[in-house]
This record gives C-alpha cells, sequence and structure tokens, in this order.
C-alpha cells in the first residue's frame, strides 16, 4: 500500500457511521494486531476479533494495514529492544544471534533461522505487546480527536444552512 493509497483509506475512515469513540477503538485494536508479529494472519485476525467484539471491521483491518512494509523493520526492531530488556538473556546467546544476522544475512540458513527463532522469540512476543499497546493508546487518542474534530466541522455549515 502507497502512502497516497493509506491517505486515501484514512479518509475514508472519516466518513464510516459509527461514532467517533469506536472508531477510534476499532483502529486502534487493528494498529495493535499489526504490530504482532504474524504477518500473513493480521488482516483475519482483525476481522476475527472485530466480528467478535463488534467492532468496525474496515477500520480494525486499517489499522492493521498500517504497519506497512516499510514501517516494520522499525516496529520490530524497536520491539525486540523492548523485549530483550524484559526477558533476560544471561548466557548472550541472543545478542550473539542478532549480531551475527546483522553481519552476515546472505550466510543465515533455515537450520539457522529455527534456532534464532528460539532465541528471540519471547522477547519478540513481549517487545510487540508493548509496543503495540503504546501505539494503540497514542492511535485511540488521535483518532479520536481527528475523526470527532472532523464530524464537528462537517456538522457546522450543515446547521447554518438549517439555520437559514
Amino acid at each position: 500500500m502507497t502512502p497516497r493509497q493509506v491517505a486515501r483509506r484514512l479518509r475514508q475512515l472519516l466518513h464510516l457511521d459509527d461514532p467517533p469513540p469506536r472508531l477510534a477503538l476499532a483502529l486502534a485494536v487493528g494498529v495493535f494486531i499489526g504490530c504482532t508479529p504474524l504477518w500473513g494472519l493480521q488482516t483475519v485476525l482483525s476481522v476475527v476479533v472485530a466480528l467478535v467484539f463488534g467492532l468496525n471491521r474496515a477500520a480494525t483491518v486499517l489499522g492493521a494495514w498500517l504497519n506497512l512494509p516499510w514501517v516494520a523493520p522499525f516496529v520490530y526492531g524497536l520491539a525486540i529492544k523492548v523485549g530483550s530488556a524484559m526477558v533476560p538473556d544471561p548466557t548472550g546467546v541472543r545478542e550473539a544471534w542478532l549480531a551475527y544476522l546483522l553481519e552476515h544475512p546472505a550466510a543465515v540458513s533455515w537450520r539457522d533461522v529455527v534456532s534464532l527463532l528460539e532465541e528471540v522469540s519471547l522477547p519478540l512476543l513481549a517487545g510487540t505487546t508493548v509496543v503495540g499497546a503504546a501505539a494503540a493508546a497514542v492511535t485511540y487518542a488521535v483518532a479520536l480527536r481527528v475523526i470527532a474534530g472532523r464530524r464537528r466541522a462537517v456538522a457546522r455549515p450543515a446547521r447554518r444552512r438549517d439555520a437559514a
């Protein structure tokens, strides 16, 4: 999805019928899901969560889609840093694996990937939970303000026309 497509989808979000707090919540839940390391399942997970909790499906999926491929390395890099601070690595194996991966990305085999995932999965899960929760909280606050403000701005001219 290009930045122009993201902007168009966000503008479309402003025209959905749900009240601003519900739209902001759905978008924030989607952003949280988008921060999870479940690539390929985030859209399906967003739809399922939206159905289970009665959220707007379009807003939830849009939130999950905001973690775009050019943003994801920063999100997951931060998540690994945060998760590594939360989950100790007394032997230093995880740090060694990550350093090796960064220095020799082409030399990594599938066996290495499995070993690396064993070392990184728990810190990644912990980190994406924290980063996702923070991103969702910020998304909720910003989205609520923008959506409510936009709706008030659109309602003002309509009230003036009705009064005239």
